[in-house]
């Protein structure tokens, strides 16, 4: 049993990296709009960078959770930094020969790091004290990682999105003007995702010199942990289909926002403008986790899960239906009700899943595809009706999913709660 000393500084240790893969993961909002102009593409096409990100969730779950019952929290975490700077290295690589297909390669790189940190840190937070306050914790976590998600579209669209293709005093010209510019947008993206490398670099030797406190749970290698053993849970299940349209609800939002601040019929400003605005979303998120860290010493988690999610269908009905700052501002207040759905659906379904903490995450971390399979969807929706019609028509779909959370919350209430985690955590929690 680890002092209490040693598991704060795990946890500070822990919620590092749950900053970092939030840093990260919102830079891909900017290189969204960044490689669509670069590239020429359509809204579903250039939306193919979430799909490439998220997919890795649904790829990499498995052998994320066989690698950290193999390995232990440490190692794999270590194993998991160094897969992410590799892919940011291939970013590089992809725009100096120009091919979009190998930034989606690149992105499928990091996103395989981050799951397997994904499946390790979640747990390993909840792990770290006492089981009563297991939400509490995860929600802190998660409020640092909004914190990445802040910084990441603001510095992404500060370098992404000025310069070169966006410049818009420079956009005339003839071809060697416009392949010049074209350049320039190419390096920026370099400049970024080299940037990030060299951040990931320096948390992998932070990491590493905490390695041995990570090692609290779970006891490694055992076959129950598998999520075979998960999907015979039927509140596994459920709570796997409400991280998979969370997540594919959030990405969808934030990944449509630098286009739909960018509407004449909203804002009307430029993208880079635009990307900085994004960084508002994600600041209510991470408002919105401090203020759920506090809210959940006095209220339920299910209560407060239900009327955020409640709240953010309502909003993307305003969306869809709105126009202007009313509109804008509509999108943007979604961030603050997505704040405590992740780690209140994470721990809520722990709490009633009737398989191993360990199986259950990792099938919980899996439903993260869900990011993969919504953004792709809203393109679609936006590419299918024309005018700036089609980007608000394209909130239509992440109401529908925060509706069924907002269902899954009522019937997370009414359920009977088991022993959590018992048996992955070792009896920490007893």
């Amino acid at each position: 049993m680890q002092s209490k000393p040693d598991l704060r500084a795990a946890l500070i240790a822990v919620t590092t990296l749950f900053f970092a893969w939030g840093f990260i993961t919102s830079m891909i909002d900017p290189l969204i709009a960044s490689v669509r102009t670069i590239f020429s593409l359509t809204y579903t096409q250039s939306m193919l960078t979430q799909f490439a990100f998220f997919v890795a969730y649904g790829v990499m779950s498995l052998p994320g959770a066989a690698l950290v019952s193999r390995l232990g929290y440490g190692r794999s975490v270590i194993y998991a930094l160094l897969a992410m700077l590799v892919g940011c290295l291939i970013v590089p690589l992809a725009t100096t020969v120009d091919h979009y297909e190998l930034v989606l390669v690149a992105l499928f790189v990091i996103a395989s790091g981050i799951t397997v940190l994904q499946v390790a840190a979640n747990p390993l937070a909840a792990a770290l004290g006492p089981t009563e306050r297991s939400h509490l914790r995860l929600t802190l976590s998660q409020a640092f990682n909004s914190l990445g998600t802040v910084i990441g579209p603001y510095l992404g669209s500060t370098l992404m999105l000025r310069g070169g293709l966006f410049d818009q005093a420079s956009a005339t010209g003839g071809q060697a003007s416009a392949a010049s510019l074209r350049a320039v947008s190419l390096g920026n993206i370099d400049t970024s995702f080299l940037l990030v490398a060299g951040l990931i670099g320096a948390l992998a030797l932070f990491i590493w010199s905490f390695r041995r406190r990570f090692e609290v749970a779970p006891a490694p290698g055992r076959a129950q942990d598998s999520i075979a053993g998960a999907l015979r849970s039927p509140w596994a299940v459920l709570g796997a289909g409400a991280i998979f349209l969370y997540v594919g609800a959030e990405v969808s939002v934030g990944s449509n926002l630098i286009y739909f601040l960018h509407l004449p019929d909203v804002l009307n400003v430029p993208q880079e403008q635009a990307g900085k605005l994004v960084s508002l979303y994600w600041f209510g998120a991470m408002v919105g986790r401090f203020a759920g860290s506090a809210l959940l010493a006095r209220v339920r988690a299910v209560r407060l899960l239900t009327v955020n999610g409640f709240a953010a269908a309502a909003l993307c009905l305003a969306v869809s239906q709105g126009a202007g700052v009313f509109a804008a501002a509509c999108a943007l207040l979604i961030g603050l009700f997505n704040s405590i759905m992740f780690p209140n659906i994470f721990t809520l379904t722990l709490e009633r899943s009737t398989a191993s903490a360990a199986a259950t995450s990792g099938l919980l971390c899996m439903a993260i595809v869900g990011g993969a399979v919504l953004p792709p969807a809203t393109g679609w929706i936006a590419d299918s009706i024309k005018g700036s019609a089609g980007l608000h028509a394209a909130f239509l779909l992440p109401m529908v999913a925060y509706a069924l959370i907002c269902a899954f919350g009522i019937k997370a209430g009414r359920a009977r709660v088991v022993s959590v985690g018992e048996e992955a955590l070792g009896g920490a929690a007893h």
